[in-house]
């Protein structure tokens, strides 16, 4: 399967569950890294229909290499992200779970979670008792500061599978594809089981 192929599979998932309605979100995944070349989704595109014209290549200044489109305004996060992890693909989405619950937590700069089995999902992670923190960065259309903000917080945060930027949504990544999909499964099901727990937990009525 094509990298274009295996990423407009997961828009359609993503898109069907409620990710990455309208046009939010954006997909990559690296070609080459020397001189980097990365696929990423063309801006203003519905992930749930994506075909092979929906993507452009671009280079390490999110310049665009190959493609029709417009490269996505948030190429310089994707990049950065590359830049401080191992990985080969970031997925970016705007479910409501991680939309609200990167407001309720940004004052403390991270979300924690601990103690659902499905944190074993992710990368190198064995046990339920794991801590995951997903630090919290304020959204801004400002990306030159928000990419060196980013930077900045991968460092701070190097055990980390994700980052939330409030009221905006989750990136997380993978060593492929197909691991970067599955922390984005693993990821948005800790932050609605969250949010649905912090939900009836203020619920009088609830038992």
């Amino acid at each position: 399967m094509t990298p274009e192929h295996a990423l407009a599979e997961a828009g359609r998932d993503f898109y069907q569950r409620g990710w990455v309605l309208g046009t939010s979100g954006n997909f990559s995944s690296l070609i080459d890294s020397h001189p980097l070349r990365l696929l990423i989704t063309s801006s203003g595109k519905s992930k749930g229909h994506l075909g092979a014209e929906d993507f452009v290549v671009v280079d390490d200044n999110s310049s665009l290499v190959a493609g029709q489109g417009k490269p996505s305004a948030e190429t310089s996060l994707h990049i950065e992200i590359l830049r401080q992890r191992p990985a080969a693909s970031v997925l970016h989405t705007h479910s409501v779970w991680s939309t609200i619950l990167s407001q309720l937590a940004y004052p403390a700069g991270y979300l924690e979670i601990s103690g659902y089995e499905m944190l074993k999902g992710l990368s190198g992670v064995t046990t339920h008792q794991h801590i995951e923190r997903l630090p919290i960065l304020d959204n801004s259309q400002d990306y030159p500061s928000l990419t060196a903000q980013l930077s900045a917080t991968l460092q701070q945060y190097p055990a980390a599978h994700g980052v939330l930027f409030r009221r905006h949504g989750l990136y997380t990544w993978g060593s492929d594809i197909a691991e970067a999909r599955r922390h984005v499964e693993i990821l948005e099901f800790l932050l609605e089981a969250v949010g649905r727990e912090l939900s009836l937990s203020h619920d009088p009525h609830a038992r």
